[in-house]
Formats: structure tokens, C-alpha cells, sequence
């Protein structure tokens, strides 16, 4: 950084040769980064992470520095020691991948920094998202009556919904109010609810079938069981697609229940939900346009880069009685316009609907459909070479394309062994460097767990996939076998 006269110290402003060289240094470096996908570990070095960690502790600056210096620790030392988040072979969690038109897209909106919690601050840019909300909504097939707002993510979503059916059903009444989930629903409902005013107390987990999806008997006796002890039921949790193993409830029966029981029903699409924009798969979601609210991430399905989340209420109104305030120094609310912070909680907010917008426009809706589709079709051509793998045991066949399996085989004869031996897979298909995988409890088992969803994830992938876990799966049973003779 060269040095500032007395003059300039106040001064932040960059000249445009000075922008325009820094903008060309991140631009080639990020651009590089994802030219070495191919040859970059699934999963960067871990040793002694936690060390490194430590050393890296420090005050603020007093003086800056030189912005290629801190390019090079980014880029060369702190990023490769991560997941590989933007790789073809990242199968962990839920993968999402990050298209290079999103990040354009951030650039333009930290650079021009365009208030848009308000519609009025910038109308034209506000009215983007609001068609990215409609679009999605019609995709979701729910009427138009809906409003939406764009949030952080999954979590953020859920904690919005159930403190909008709180207010509508419950009112001042919160702590006779009850929700329901099943033991599969994602742990951020729990902790939504709690933000939300709902204790844990208040909250019933429900047993799931052999197929992971949650009972519906049970979830009549139970919210029976909470009005007979003068409780109120106010909500119900479908998953579109679970985290552990991928199921999707029976949307269309949960939805009968809360309708005959005058609850409200959420759907958490935040994995699943935008495969119901295919027309083709519209069917392994029935009843998704039935919900009253919607959770999804489009930086899971969408491809987009974390923190791009979306919620979807089918009574718009009902979201923005629970929203909508002003004060005196903002202009008066009007109704013609979306106003996002009438929708949501926040009045200070970047300007997420951009990434999805630009992303959308460029790249068009049937490239999404198609990507979407063949992210299925991979996951059960995978499954079903997998299950054939001598001591594969497939749990968790895909309904969307999750799937999910444990081995078993001899000297693998307690459950601790066989969960211990598929959490070996796990970490040696990682430890090979190409692919990552992650595993799950359901229940007392360990699940391992293959999740299709990087736009960059192709059939080669797909292949690699198959042919290193029967070679680590041969050579597990192998060693498990020797023990047992042993």
C-alpha cells in the first residue's frame, strides 16, 4: 500500500486504474482457482488446521497492506484447506456448487451498493427480485396470493414461517402453542421454534416409517392427544426431501391432517423443493403446492453460492401483518410494489435476488430443468451399481437424488461395527482425494450418505463414485473378516 499524505489519510476512494488493476488481481486469481477444479483435492489438508488456526489470531490493522499479499494467503494457504465445495466429486452434505454468474452478480451489487430494503430506495432493482419470487412461486404452483422474501438461507426461512403461523394462529397465546416434525426434520426447526417463542418443550418429534418418512398415524394421535390436554396445534413440518437419507414425506396426506385439524403446514424444500420446477418430477413432490409456507435454498438446487435462501407463504397478507412497521423517517408503506422489508425482518439487507436474477437470465429456465433431471438420473444409476456392491445395504434408495446405505458382512455382526465400518468408507473414499463424502445418524445407525446436486457433478463423477466404493467396501470386509478369524 503506498503512503498517504496527511491530505489523503481520511480518503477511501480508489482511482479507476487503481480498481481496475485490483479488480484484474481477484478476478485472475478466483477464475484460476476454478480452472484447477479437476486436479484440486476434494477436501483440503487438514493437519495440524487447528494450529494454523491459532497462529492466525490477531488485532486490527493500524496500517494496510498490499492487496496481493493477502490474495496469496486466500488463495495459496487459507482456501485449499476447506472442503471443496465448488468440486465436481463434492457428494457431501447437501452440494450446491456456486455459479460463476452469481458471483458477477455480488460484484455488481457490493459495487453500485443500492439500498433495497425498501422499494423506493431503488424501485427498478427491487422489482427484480420480485419477479425472481414470482417466477419461483409458479414454479412451486402456488397461487398468487403468495408473497415471498429472500433470506439467508434454509434456517432463516423456517424461523420466518413459524413465527408467521404463530402469529395468525396463536396470537398472544404462544406457550399453549404445539409443532410437529419427525425425527428426520432438519435440527434448525427445533431452533427456529425456540427463537420464535416455542420451547422445546412445546415441540413433538414423530416417528418415521422404514422408508424415513414421517408417520401420519402417529401425527393424528399426537396433535389429538396435545387439544385433549387443552394444548393448541398450530403447526405441522413436511420434508421435501430429508437431510440424513433424502425422503420426502407424504406431503398430500400431512397436508389433509393440518387442513382437517386448522393448522398450518410448512414444507422444508430447502434440499428438494426446486426439483418440483421439472415437470417430469413434479410427481416425487405431490402435494408441495398445497403447503402454507415454503422454505427453499436456491444455494442448494440452484447452484447459487451460500446464503441464498427463500421463503414462500401461500397468504402473503398473513406474512406481512407479521412484517410490515414504519417509522417517521421512512416513506409510507405502499402496496403496489413489493417492499421487502414489509415481507421480512430485515430493513438493512444486501441484494440476494440479484445472483439468482442474473444467474436465471443468462443461463434460462430449461437449462435448469435439464440440470436437474440428470442430477436425479446420476443419483439412481449410482444407487442402484452401489446396491449391488457385495455388502452394500441400501437404506435409502433415492427419492430425489440422496441416497443413502451401511455395510454389513462378516465380522461386521454388532451394529457399532457396522458403524463403524461405513464411517471408515466415508473417510477412506475422502482420504483418496477426488471425491467427498459424508455420512448421517438415523437413529442408531450410521448412514453413509451420496448427494447429486453440483451442477459440475457429471457421469464420469457418477462412475468414479461407484468403482471407489466397491474398492474400499472389498477391502473393509476384507480386514473385518481377518479380525473375525482372528
Amino acid at each position: 500500500m503506498e503512503q498517504l499524505t496527511a491530505d489523503d489519510l481520511a480518503s477511501l476512494d480508489l482511482t479507476p486504474a487503481q480498481m481496475t488493476e485490483m479488480g484484474k488481481a481477484v478476478m485472475a486469481r478466483a477464475v484460476a482457482n476454478l480452472a484447477a477444479l479437476p486436479e484440486t483435492p476434494s477436501r483440503g489438508d487438514y493437519t495440524d488446521i487447528q494450529a494454523t488456526c491459532r497462529s492466525m489470531r490477531e488485532g486490527a490493522p493500524e496500517k494496510g497492506v498490499a492487496l496481493d499479499s493477502l490474495l496469496d494467503q486466500l488463495f495459496d494457504e487459507w482456501i485449499p484447506r476447506s472442503f471443496t465445495t465448488t468440486g465436481s466429486g463434492y457428494l457431501a452434505y447437501i452440494p450446491g456448487g456456486g455459479v460463476y454468474t452469481a458471483a458477477l452478480a455480488d460484484f455488481i451489487t457490493d459495487s453500485v451498493n443500492r439500498y433495497t430494503g425498501i422499494w423506493e430506495g431503488a424501485p427498478a432493482l427491487v422489482q427484480l427480485e420480485a419477479n425472481v419470487l414470482e417466477w419461483v412461486r409458479d414454479w412451486m404452483c402456488f397461487p398468487q396470493t403468495t408473497r415471498g422474501v429472500f433470506t439467508t438461507g434454509g434456517s432463516m426461512a423456517m424461523f420466518n414461517a413459524i413465527a408467521c403461523a404463530r402469529e395468525k394462529l396463536l396470537g398472544d397465546d404462544i406457550r399453549s402453542g404445539t409443532l410437529y416434525v419427525s425425527s428426520q426434520s432438519h435440527h434448525s426447526i427445533v431452533k427456529s421454534a425456540k427463537l420464535a417463542g416455542i420451547a422445546h418443550d412445546r415441540v413433538r418429534t414423530i416417528d418415521v416409517d422404514e422408508n424415513f418418512r414421517i408417520r401420519t398415524d402417529d401425527l393424528e394421535k399426537a396433535i389429538v392427544a396435545d387439544r385433549r390436554a387443552g394444548l393448541r396445534p398450530f403447526m405441522v413440518f413436511s420434508n421435501a426431501g430429508a437431510t440424513n437419507t433424502g425422503a420426502v414425506d407424504p406431503i398430500n396426506a400431512v397436508a389433509d391432517i393440518a387442513a382437517g385439524a386448522g393448522i398450518w403446514h410448512h414444507v422444508d424444500g430447502a434440499y428438494g423443493g426446486f426439483f418440483h420446477m421439472v415437470p417430469e418430477l413434479r410427481l416425487l413432490l405431490s402435494g408441495l403446492p398445497r403447503a402454507d409456507s415454503l422454505a427453499l435454498d436456491p444455494h442448494k438446487a440452484l447452484f447459487l453460492p451460500y446464503g441464498t435462501g427463500l421463503l414462500l407463504v401461500r397468504d402473503g397478507e398473513a406474512l406481512r401483518a407479521l412484517h410490515s412497521s414504519t417509522a417517521g423517517y421512512l416513506p409510507d408503506n405502499q402496496s403496489e410494489f413489493y417492499d421487502p422489508a414489509q415481507y421480512g425482518p430485515e430493513l438493512s439487507r444486501g441484494f440476494p435476488g440479484l445472483r439468482v436474477w442474473l444467474t436465471l437470465k443468462v443461463f434460462g429456465a430449461e437449462r435448469y430443468r435439464a440440470a436437474l433431471k440428470e442430477k436425479r438420473e446420476l443419483a439412481v444409476w449410482a444407487a442402484e451399481q452401489i446396491a449391488l456392491i457385495p455388502g452394500v445395504v441400501m437404506d435409502a434408495p433415492p427419492q430425489l437424488s440422496l441416497f443413502a446405505f451401511h455395510l454389513e458382512g462378516n465380522g461386521l455382526d454388532s451394529l457399532a461395527a457396522q458403524n463403524a465400518a461405513t464411517e471408515s468408507l466415508m473417510h477412506r473414499i475422502t482420504n483418496r482425494g477426488q471425491l467427498m463424502l459424508s455420512g448421517a445418524m438415523a437413529g442408531e445407525r450410521y448412514l453413509g450418505r451420496v448427494c447429486v446436486l453440483s451442477f459440475r457433478t457429471r457421469r464420469a463423477q457418477m462412475e468414479l463414485c461407484v468403482q471407489q466404493l466397491a474398492e474400499e467396501t472389498a477391502g473393509l470386509l476384507a480386514e473385518a473378516s481377518v479380525r473375525a478369524r482372528s
